[in-house]
């Protein structure tokens, strides 16, 4: 089930019409959105390069039409939301390019950016107002919403989706009720109680687990806590009762002696330790007593959190540690390596694209100019389009066969290597993660059994010799 919004897009007051669409477009991209640009899909123009591609489309389209006004359309956003749930990022994605190409006939350039920041994914659409030729305009019509709905809804059912029941209208209702956003204290409360099912051995080790859940935690008199999202701190005792500082400690006690907690359903605890702090640097450094005092604390909470990784993990030797962590940093390496393999060869396909439809926008130009004797007064009027005939051809004659590639062919390669990146950035995160537990597990165990206890480790070389 997908809700859709086709939106056209205006010079923003005070900008230009380059700001503008490349606001839009930077939007769209978000990398905080798009899982690091993972999510995002392009036809006829480079995603990075996208707003200067419509910017070049519109300046020719301008130069052979006459003069931009304030009113003009510079480009075209669709809006396709999808139920929560009922779709994978990748397939909004592969949908919204669909929905894009079928619209548009494959007349206009567009970026489709899959965002997963809310709890429904969509998508954001911007096709450029102006055709691949720069010799018309996309002109809205009609109940030109409608026909993105109905293309939308159609595409939705070939691919096995629901899609919205229309009622008439003599059923619609005016929304009367809406969902009621939860407070602070509400947010504050819910993790309180997360917190408490982990059973946390002591008061300590309940604020650190705090600060780890993102909290800033200010104690004196009466501790109280702030979120990032907060704008105040807001003190324990003001949440109501069961969260007093008094009533939380007595209930870390019960369950400390074997009692039985108030709240059930113990998650497993994710390891988040961090690397220990040096004593040795620590009195250089001239730190205060307090600031020694902590650090202690912070090292034994540290050295506990290690010994149950190990445990867990079944790591009984630090040679077995040291093998593991070098393992995990030699994948880690490997998959960035083809990572990095994967985006060069997407590059140098969109570079191919893009010299494929220069080469064809131009060539009836370099042909006439081949008939006119190579003139150089027909040269001097086409300079623009010559150059741009021959820096494409330069890239084809680079070319092993030394031919023009199909743009069908390379199509079907760039989706291949897009899936084959996707696939090796998800095993990627997650090896960077046990990379990192293993690297700090290994830092801090080495602080603790001390430099001599450590065994010397054969030189290897580096990953560049």
């Amino acid at each position: 089930m997908a809700a859709t919004r086709l939106i056209p897009l205006h010079i923003n007051k005070g900008k230009t019409a380059a700001a503008s669409i490349k606001d839009r477009i930077d939007y769209a991209e978000d990398p905080s959105k798009t899982e690091n640009g993972n999510l995002v899909a392009s036809y006829e123009c480079d995603p990075r390069l996208a707003w200067q591609e419509f910017m070049l489309d519109r300046g020719r389209y301008l130069a052979a039409h006459g003069s931009e006004r304030e009113s003009d359309v510079i480009g075209y956003q669709i809006r396709q939301a999808f139920k929560p749930g009922e779709i994978t990022p990748e397939e909004a994605n592969r949908i919204g390019y669909e929905l894009a190409m079928r619209f548009t006939k494959g007349k206009h350039a567009f970026v489709v950016s899959t965002h997963i920041d809310r709890a429904h994914v969509h998508n954001h659409i911007l096709f450029n107002a102006v055709d691949l030729k720069a010799e018309r305009k996309f002109r809205n019509f009609f109940l030109s919403t409608y026909a993105v709905r109905r293309l939308s809804d159609t595409i939705c059912v070939e691919h096995g989706l629901s899609i919205i029941e229309e009622k008439p209208r003599r059923e619609w209702q005016k929304r009367t009720t809406y969902k009621k956003e939860l407070s602070h204290r509400e947010i504050l409360r819910m993790d309180l109680d997360e917190i408490m099912e982990k059973r946390p051995g002591s008061f300590d080790e309940f604020l650190l687990l705090l600060k780890q859940a993102g909290y800033e935690v200010k104690q004196g008199k009466q501790i109280s806590v702030r979120s990032k999202q907060m704008d105040r701190f807001i003190r324990f005792r003001s949440l109501g009762e069961g969260y007093s500082e008094a009533e939380l400690r007595a209930e870390i006690m019960k369950n400390a002696d074997g009692g039985v907690a108030l709240k059930t359903g113990l998650k497993q605890q994710e390891y988040c330790f961090s690397l220990m702090k040096d004593f040795e640097q620590i009195l250089q450094q001239k730190k205060g007593k307090g600031y020694q005092i902590w650090a202690q604390h912070f090292n034994n909470t540290q050295a506990a959190e290690v010994l149950i990784f190990l445990q867990e993990n079944d790591i009984d030797s630090y040679e077995k540690l040291d093998a593991l962590a070098e393992k995990a940093t030699d994948h880690f390496h490997e998959l960035s390596d083809e990572i990095k393999a994967c985006e060069a060869r997407l590059k140098e396909i969109g570079n191919l694209k893009k010299a494929i439809a220069d080469y064809s926008k131009t060539r009836g130009t370099y042909e006439a100019y081949r008939k006119a004797g190579y003139s150089k007064k027909f040269f001097e009027e086409h300079r623009e389009e010559i150059t741009i005939h021959k820096a494409a051809k330069k890239k084809f004659d680079a070319l092993p066969s030394k031919q023009i590639p199909k743009v069908k062919e390379l199509s079907t390669e760039y989706t291949e290597v897009l899936e084959r990146k996707k696939a090796t950035y998800r095993e990627y995160r997650s090896v960077k993660k046990d990379m990192q537990q293993y690297t700090i597990a290994q830092k801090n165990v080495e602080m603790l059994l001390g430099s001599d206890s450590v065994p010397e480790r054969n030189a290897q070389p580096s990953r560049d010799a």
